[in-house]
């Protein structure tokens, strides 16, 4: 597949009530369908239950990674080359390593997995995996691109340095289909992910930015590849 499925228009309106200025969390309810899921990210909102409520979040400052941006140490092109990384190979596993509830913090449901195996399924959810010498899978990434915008959603390890494995190789995939045009959403700033090169956004910046970012050209994310 080299586009992703045209979805019908959704029955939400993300934009017409007031957000609260100080808070991340900017909505409630609706629904998990493609369509709603991928209209949200077109305006900077993204969906993250909590205590079983599905609520949509818009950061007052957003976690972004900027072309030209990541910063890959001496330690970690050492640590890459210890694995070898694939792009679509299996997200249903990636999704599951992101999900393991021994993580702290851990959010993403069966509602969530569902919901976004469907946007892999219809060409809109990426992953990218990592896998060492032995065949395991030993981290991954999985997001959703809109257009240049890379909308990450989630990262997980079993060995070191392997999700940070999994990130560069993102980007690079990026820059090699948009060169300076696109965006890597992180959603909030970690220190894991200012170590590699992120920094933030205004809610206000952010959603400026990606507005021609979501209605460029789709990339062409192949079905697999190895690297």
């Amino acid at each position: 597949m080299t586009g992703p499925v045209p979805l019908p228009p959704s029955p939400w309106d993300f934009v017409s009530a007031p957000w609260p200025e100080d808070d991340d969390c900017v909505a409630a309810g609706a629904d998990l369908e493609p369509a709603t899921i991928v209209e949200a990210y077109r305006h900077g909102l993204f969906p993250m239950p909590h205590d079983g409520e599905l609520l949509w979040w818009s950061p007052v400052e957003r976690g972004v990674l900027r072309p030209g941006d990541l910063r890959v140490s001496r330690s970690l092109r050492r640590s890459a080359r210890r694995f070898s990384v694939t792009i679509d190979r299996d997200f249903p596993a990636v999704i599951r390593g992101c999900a393991d509830p021994r993580r702290p913090g851990g959010w993403i449901d069966a509602r969530i997995r569902e919901a976004y195996g469907r946007l892999h399924d219809l060409g809109w959810a990426h992953s990218v995996e990592v896998w060492n010498d032995e065949g395991a899978l030993v981290g991954g990434l999985y997001g959703l691109a809109v257009g240049r915008l890379f909308a990450g959603e989630s990262m997980f390890h079993r060995a070191t340095d392997a999700s940070k494995v999994a990130l560069v190789s993102l980007v690079e995939f990026l820059q090699s289909q948009a060169e300076d045009d696109y965006l890597v959403d992180t959603q909030w700033l970690t220190p894991h992910l200012a170590s590699l090169g992120a920094s933030t956004m205004t809610r206000a910046a952010y959603r400026r930015r990606i507005a021609d970012l979501v209605d460029a050209p789709p990339l062409r994310w192949p079905s697999s590849i190895t690297g």
